[in-house]
């Protein structure tokens, strides 16, 4: 059997997500007199292990057990103090039979781990005595159970929570510790309670090996890692960091309240916590299977990355080629390189089979090549997870279709963007080297939208072997320098390096703007030549790529807004942000028509203002407005 301690410190283990708020979803009734949660464990077995099967289907590796107020204080109130000891000791097995049965069905081989809840008490336990009175059942029963961990969570006392560490040294047989405590707003408004830097160093004294926080709001959970990421218990290795948020209440983002119970909200949050370190991740309170499912898709991401980032480059690679090679890629690639003003327009590969639908987008292209106002089409690799013709094969299509040859070359660049949610490290080489064979020579990297696991696609996975910033060192670092990912030459010849123009992404309204900052200058100094941004709808974010403007090209995403209700559905987008004004000018038109006519103008008039300020170019979404794409280049390039 896998050792946790062991297994944490190699890699990020994600957690299963609330049992109480499930439960009630499930029952609609409170725990309370007649109905008590932990009771279930011997009551309602079936019920419980539902809960774990659903959480290991949505992908937890460790399940929590149902046993968060089986001590005899909290049981005390219902009269069943008497059943401590039985109501653990079944809340241990339900969870291991629960995980047997899933790996018997799915044929999954783990490992799973065991994390036996132990939660506090309404009222603050403040002695040794009175502390072995609430808990020496639940944990005896723990030992003889034999769960992985111990997880002490929620605990907002410190002294009961250290009164409670000097207990379970005095019992054998108990697993290692995870102490996390919830967090409340300082006197100030500002910190956080209890003190972060100080709980983390008191834990490692007492020599806690893993501690952090849960049923917090997710931004506080942010802030407490930020906190204490650099302290060096945590730098050392000594102690390692757990994070179970709850979904948060409402937040002011701009001028709006929002929360951010989304499970595509709580993934992303999953994957930037792993960024920073935090080794156990999981869920609290209104967290259920569809977050940890969305959890568990970003967090496929950090499993290949993380060790191809930082691996040294072959001894076997030449130099990276240069610019005067990649000059030779393209109208975009040769104007970046010399400095003039670009335009790049975002289209989406056809969906299905429609030959019309195909056609239309075929002719579309066409008409932007004709109008010699377009520099390069980047086409979009499965955006928000839907699955869609892959831009290599679509790039095939429109090639044949416009009789663009190797001999006439590309009206425009054609850019497909590359994602590394559904290949592997090997698949990723394989699919670069084919698109250089087939003459596509510029690619922007993203690390890709999970995907949406709706009932069309109830068995789509994610792979995430590398990230964006992993593709991109790899693509510079050795296909450009001559030698495939493990070192190997790419060919005989003299010269064998690829010479790829390398793109990628940068969301400026990021919610967590400063980790997007980080990722962007890891994506420069992997040799990213050029940056589209997200559609910026107001100039204050842009202030953000000052510093960056010297380092890469940067073109700046503009969206043509279509009407009133184009505009409403944008502004709900995670990292996208519509100003109240903007949408106070659409809701005064009560014409669609008129809508389409203002979104073209601000659009126009958001590129004039670009070029004014120098930037390296646009990058132009919102194609379905078809010929008005070409007005709006038109009005906005002043041709």
């Amino acid at each position: 059997m896998a050792d946790f301690l062991t297994t944490l410190e190699a890699q990020p283990l994600l957690t299963d997500g609330a049992m109480g708020s499930y439960l009630f979803k499930l029952t609609g009734r409170l725990s309370e007199t007649n109905h008590v949660y932990e009771e279930f464990n011997v009551g309602q077995p079936d019920a419980i292990r539902n809960v774990h099967l659903a959480y290991l289907a949505a992908g937890a590796r460790c399940l929590k057990t149902n046993t968060f107020g089986a001590n005899r204080a909290q049981l005390r109130q219902f009269g069943l103090e008497n059943l401590a000891s039985a109501l653990n000791r079944e809340g241990v097995k339900l969870a291991r039979e629960a995980i047997a049965k899933f790996q018997a069905q799915q044929r999954e081989s783990g490992p799973f781990f065991v994390l036996a809840s132990v939660g506090p008490t309404a009222a603050t336990l403040t002695t040794a005595d009175e502390v072995a009175d609430c808990y020496h059942a639940q944990l005896e029963a723990i030992a003889a159970g034999g769960a992985d961990a111990l997880l002490l969570e929620t605990f907002h006392s410190l002294t009961q929570l250290e009164l409670l560490i000097g207990l379970i040294r005095t019992i054998p047989g108990l697993p290692p510790v995870i102490a996390e405590v919830t967090l409340r707003a300082g006197g100030d408004g500002q910190s956080l309670e209890p003190d972060p830097v100080a709980f983390v160093g008191r834990m490692a004294a007492l020599g806690v090996p893993v501690a952090g926080v849960n049923c917090c709001a997710p931004w506080d959970a942010s802030a407490f890692v930020d906190a204490v990421r650099d302290t060096a218990p945590v730098c050392s290795g000594a102690l390692l960091l757990s994070v179970m948020p709850n979904a948060g209440g409402f937040q002011r983002i701009g001028s709006r309240l929002m929360t951010t119970v989304n499970p595509e909200a709580a993934g992303k949050l999953a994957r930037s916590l792993a960024d920073r370190g935090v080794r156990l991740l999981g869920g609290c309170c209104e967290m259920h299977p569809p977050h940890i499912g969305e959890m568990h898709n970003y967090l496929q991401s950090r499993g290949g990355a993380r060790l191809v980032t930082t691996a040294p480059v072959p001894a076997s690679a030449r130099p990276p080629i240069g610019d005067a090679e990649k000059r030779r890629n393209g109208p975009l690639s040769r104007k970046l390189k010399d400095g003039e003003f670009v335009v790049s327009i975002e289209a989406l590969p056809p969906r299905g089979t429609d030959a019309k639908v195909i056609q239309r987008k075929i002719d579309f292209i066409s008409e932007l090549a004709a109008s010699g106002l377009v520099d390069a089409v980047d086409f979009t690799d499965g955006s928000r997870g839907i699955p869609l013709i892959p831009p290599g094969d679509f790039i095939h299509l429109v090639r044949e279709r416009l009789g663009w040859t190797a001999a006439t070359g590309d009206a425009m660049e054609l850019i497909p963007h590359f994602t590394g949610r559904d290949l592997n490290v090997m698949g990723i080489q394989g699919r670069l080297v084919g698109h250089h064979a087939n003459r596509i020579h510029n690619v922007l990297f993203v690390t890709g939208d999970p995907p949406k696991m709706s009932p069309t696609y109830p068995n789509s996975t994610a792979v995430f072997d590398l990230d964006s910033v992993a593709m991109i060192r790899l693509t510079h670092s050795c296909l450009n320098a001559g030698v495939d990912f493990g070192g190997v030459p790419l060919g005989k010849q003299a010269d064998p390096r690829t010479h790829f123009t390398i793109g990628s992404g940068v969301e400026l309204e990021a919610h967590d703007l400063q980790r997007e900052l980080a990722r962007l200058r890891q994506k420069i100094d992997a040799g990213a030549d050029y940056i589209m941004t997200q559609p910026a709808f107001r100039p204050e974010p842009l202030a953000a790529l000052e510093p960056f403007r010297s380092k890469v090209r940067c073109l700046i995403g503009v969206m043509v807004l279509t009407s009133f209700e184009h505009a409403q559905r944008m502004a709900q987008v995670p990292g996208v942000v519509v100003p109240d004004a903007t949408l106070a000018k659409f809701a005064a038109l009560p014409q669609v028509a008129d809508q389409t006519k203002l979104g073209q103008e601000l659009a126009a008039e958001q590129i004039r203002g670009l070029m004014r300020e120098g930037w390296a170019g646009v990058y132009l979404m919102s194609t379905a407005l078809g010929a008005g794409t070409v007005e709006v280049l038109r009005a906005g390039l002043g041709k």
